[in-house]
């Protein structure tokens, strides 16, 4: 058995073999978690839940994703606050679950950053393009490639600090698209189409629910999804000034700011465009955002213009924090020697600058592969990402269970624990069982199943190489 005196050993050990600098304040860990979750996916794809599910049912599938991901973190927020270990989940999945799962849901959340890491550049290469078609894409690939990795190389506080004003231009762009949205349907903006204020009729013009209550329940991949990237705080619980103090901080922050951010986007795109428009709006291009529409419409000069660069914004803040992430979780398995050590090797700084660089080169599949089947690709890399977050925050949930229990029968009490995630053990089997009931739906999809396929091949292949690599190691 693990006493909780052992495990407190194990993360001081854990950090003692090549000490990540603590630099991160609340307000970085608040704009990591916003800027990860805040995305294309919301400027782009917005429109896309709401047209399968109607408004009523987008507001609905919003909240109760929101909810989902707020018993995730809660879960993760007790562990991160006990055991502010670089690599999070990875390494509570390891001490909780067992050693196969934390080297396989540590391996499978670096694989997701990495493989989207080269179409995050590609796309906003893309995009730049548009203003210069003068200029070749792989030239912007290759200056974004190298701004992220200079940004990330450099230090933590400077990878911090970029990531709090990238994700802030995103958080301002959604602000003031909910705020001038609402003056519009309050009849304080004029609009195009209206003569009189338009309120909110709209939302159930066609009915509270056109497509029936089902597909709620089928778009909820596409929404967790939309609030992946908040469990980011707790990637950056190792490098965090006070993690008792500022992870619950900025749990609390983050979720509520966002599930506003999500529902207050869809009650202003639902209001003042039917939603067979807000839906056709969502399938290509640019020009097709809700945002953009609905920027044009009350009068917003170059709307098409200010959006784009929003989104290579969200490109590079995705790519920044992708980096970051997949870098740490190199770094985790390296301390804990399941790589070579020369991955947790740190610069003056304080970087795991070998992880960086390694990470960066697993990239180029998602590069290349950008140019020659685009849509495929997309398609896919959505579904193993979605897949991929979702196992990892059913090992969050999981692992806090685990915790708890142990913690119970080692004779501790709630009293002892500096967060408490409540309503135990409701939170987290609610939490597990929410995203098991997500994974499953995914592979109803016909799309996302060769996705699907491939995650649980990879998986099936990580505990195949634990077993094989390290069980001789352990049982030594």
């Amino acid at each position: 058995m693990h006493s909780p005196q052992s495990q407190q050993d194990a993360v001081h050990q854990a950090n003692s073999t090549a000490p990540l600098k603590r630099a991160m304040s609340t307000r970085h860990l608040i704009m990591l978690s916003l800027g990860g979750a805040i995305g294309t996916g919301l400027f782009l794809g917005s429109g896309e839940v709401i047209a399968q599910t109607g408004p009523i049912g987008a507001i609905i599938a919003y909240m109760l994703g929101g909810l989902i991901a707020y018993m995730v973190m809660l879960c993760l927020g007790e562990l991160a606050v006990h055991m502010p270990v670089s690599g999070s989940f990875g390494s509570y999945a390891n001490q909780f679950i067992g050693p196969a799962t934390g080297y396989m849901v540590t391996w499978l959340y670096w694989l997701t950053w990495t493989a989207t890491l080269g179409t995050e550049f590609t796309a906003a290469a893309l995009l730049m393009q548009e203003w210069f078609p003068q200029i070749s894409v792989w030239l912007w690939t290759l200056i974004f490639a190298a701004i992220i990795f200079v940004l990330n190389i450099n230090s933590t506080r400077l990878f911090a600090e970029s990531e709090f004003w990238l994700s802030l231009v995103k958080v301002i762009t959604v602000i003031s698209f909910i705020v001038l949205g609402f003056m519009a349907i309050l009849g304080l903006l004029s609009f195009e189409g209206y003569q009189s204020a338009p309120l909110f009729s709209n939302l159930t013009a066609q009915g509270w629910f056109p497509q029936g209550i089902f597909p709620i329940f089928a778009t909820m991949l596409i929404v967790n999804f939309a609030f992946s990237g908040t469990e980011l705080i707790g990637v950056a619980a190792g490098e965090t000034k006070d993690p008792a103090q500022n992870i619950p901080k900025a749990i609390n922050a983050a979720i509520w700011r966002l599930l506003i951010f999500f529902v207050g986007t869809i009650i202003v795109i639902s209001a003042l465009l039917p939603y067979q428009q807000a839906g056709l709006n969502a399938d290509h291009g640019i020009s097709n955002s809700p945002f953009v529409t609905v920027f044009s419409y009350i009068g917003i000069p170059h709307a098409e213009d200010i959006i784009r660069f929003v989104i290579i914004t969200a490109l590079l803040s995705a790519a920044n924090s992708g980096l970051y992430a997949a870098s740490r979780m190199m770094y985790s398995l390296s301390v804990k020697k399941q790589l070579p050590q020369l991955f947790s090797r740190l610069s003056k700084s304080g970087t795991p600058f070998i992880a960086i660089i390694v990470t960066m080169f697993g990239a180029l599949p998602g590069l290349l592969s950008e140019q020659f089947a685009p849509e495929t690709i997309f398609k896919n890399l959505l579904g193993v990402a979605a897949f991929t977050m979702v196992v990892v925050w059913m090992s969050i949930c999981l692992s806090q269970f685990n915790f708890r229990r142990r913690w119970y029968k080692d004779g501790h009490s709630n009293a002892e624990l500096k967060f408490v995630a409540p309503f135990f053990p409701v939170v987290p089997i609610l939490g597990f069982v929410f995203c098991l009931i997500t994974c499953i739906s995914m592979a109803t999809d016909h799309e996302m199943l060769p996705g699907f396929i491939g995650c649980l091949i990879f998986i099936a292949g990580c505990y195949i190489s634990y077993g094989v690599l390290y069980k001789s190691k352990n049982t030594q």
